[in-house]
C-alpha cells in the first residue's frame, strides 16, 4: 500500500449492496427497529397491545395505514392460532410479510430483443427526476451498454444545462433543443439517433409541471404515441421517479402519473434523507407497482437496483 503525508492512494473497498442499503435506510431503520425493539422485547407477550403498538410503528414509518393493518390482520390471525411463540419469532414473520409484499410486485422488466430500449423518466419537479436519469446511464455505461440520453424537459433551462453535464460525467451522448422548443421534437430526433446508432438504450428525460398536470400528461401522452411510431412495443419502461422524503404525499403523484402515463416502475429517490423509506412497501402495495431503483446518495453510482432481501433486512436486522 503507497502511503503519502494525507494518507493512502488506495481506494477504499466499495460496499457491497446489502452495505449500501444499511447505510441508505440507516434513519428509518434508526427509527423502526427503536419502536419495534420496545413492542417485540423478548420477555413480552404477544397480545393485542402489542400487535397495536407494532402497527402504530409501522405507520410511523410511512408504510400506510391499509398496508399495515392488512399486515397485523395477518400476524393476528397467527397470534390467535398460537403460532406466535415470542417477539424474536414476530419480527422474522413481519420481515417475511413486508418481503413477500415487495416480491408480489418486483416482475422484471420486459424483454428487448432488438434495442434500443426506450425508457421514459417521468416525475414532478424536484423529484431528482434529472439527475436520477443521469445516474441511470452511468448505472448501463457500468455494465458496457451503449446509451443515449434525450433532454426532453425543455421548458426549464436548468434541466437541460444539469442533464448535460450528467451526459460528460457518465460519458454517453446527449440530444437535446434550445429551452422552450418541443419536446416532442427533441423525442423525435433522439428516437432517429438511437436506432441509426444502434444503442442498447434512450433515456428519455421528460418535464414534470404539475401545476399544469392536464397539459403535461397531454404531453406525455403524445411522446409515448411518438415513441411508437419508431418501436412499436415501446415505451419498454416508464419510470416515475419519486422523493422519498415526501412519504405518502408522494402516493398522490404516483396515482397522477400511473393514471395518465403509463407507468411500469418506480425510482425512489432521496431515500438517505428519511426516516419514511417505508414508503418503498406502501408503493409495492397500493399502487401495484415493482420499486426498479433507489437513489441512496448524490454521487454518480448512488443509484442501487432494488433488492426485496436487502431492503428488508436493513430495515429489520437479524
Amino acid at each position: 500500500m503507497i502511503q503519502t503525508l494525507f494518507g493512502s492512494l488506495e481506494e477504499p473497498p466499495k460496499q457491497g449492496l446489502l452495505d449500501r442499503m444499511k447505510q441508505a435506510v440507516s434513519r428509518t431503520r434508526e427509527s423502526l427497529e427503536e419502536r419495534v425493539s420496545d413492542v417485540l422485547a423478548l420477555t413480552r407477550a404477544i397480545d393485542e397491545s402489542a400487535l397495536e403498538d407494532l402497527e402504530m410503528s409501522l405507520i410511523a414509518s410511512d408504510i400506510g395505514v391499509n398496508t399495515a393493518s392488512e399486515i397485523l390482520d395477518s400476524l393476528r390471525e397467527r397470534a390467535k392460532r398460537k403460532q406466535i411463540e415470542n417477539g424474536e419469532e414476530l419480527k422474522q414473520l413481519l420481515k417475511s410479510e413486508l418481503k413477500s409484499i415487495l416480491d408480489d410486485q418486483q416482475r422484471p422488466p420486459r424483454s428487448v430483443t432488438t434495442p434500443p430500449e426506450v425508457i421514459l423518466m417521468v416525475g414532478v419537479n424536484g423529484t431528482g427526476k434529472t439527475t436520477t436519469s443521469g445516474k441511470l446511464s452511468a448505472f448501463f455505461r457500468a455494465q458496457n451498454k451503449s446509451v443515449l440520453l434525450c433532454a426532453a424537459d425543455t421548458f426549464r433551462a436548468a434541466a437541460i444545462e444539469q442533464l448535460e453535464v450528467w451526459s460528460q460525467r457518465s460519458g454517453v451522448e446527449l440530444i437535446k433543443s434550445r429551452q422552450g422548443g418541443d419536446p416532442s421534437a427533441v423525442l423525435f430526433d433522439a428516437l432517429n439517433a438511437a436506432k441509426a446508432r444502434g444503442v442498447d438504450y434512450l433515456i428519455v428525460d421528460t418535464a414534470g409541471r404539475l401545476h399544469t398536470k392536464d397539459n403535461l400528461m397531454a404531453e406525455l401522452d403524445k411522446m409515448r404515441r411518438i415513441t411508437q411510431r419508431f418501436i412499436p412495443e415501446a415505451p419498454h419502461e416508464v419510470l416515475l421517479v419519486l422523493d422519498a422524503t415526501t412519504g405518502q404525499n408522494g402516493l398522490q403523484q404516483a396515482r397522477l402519473f400511473t393514471e395518465s402515463a403509463g407507468v411500469t416502475g418506480i425510482v425512489l429517490t432521496k431515500l438517505d434523507g428519511t426516516a419514511k423509506g417505508g414508503i418503498a412497501i406502501a408503493i409495492a402495495r397500493e399502487l401495484c407497482l415493482p420499486v426498479r431503483y433507489v437513489g441512496v446518495g448524490e454521487k454518480i453510482d448512488d443509484l442501487l437496483p432494488f433488492d426485496s432481501n436487502a431492503f428488508v433486512d436493513s430495515l429489520l436486522e437479524a
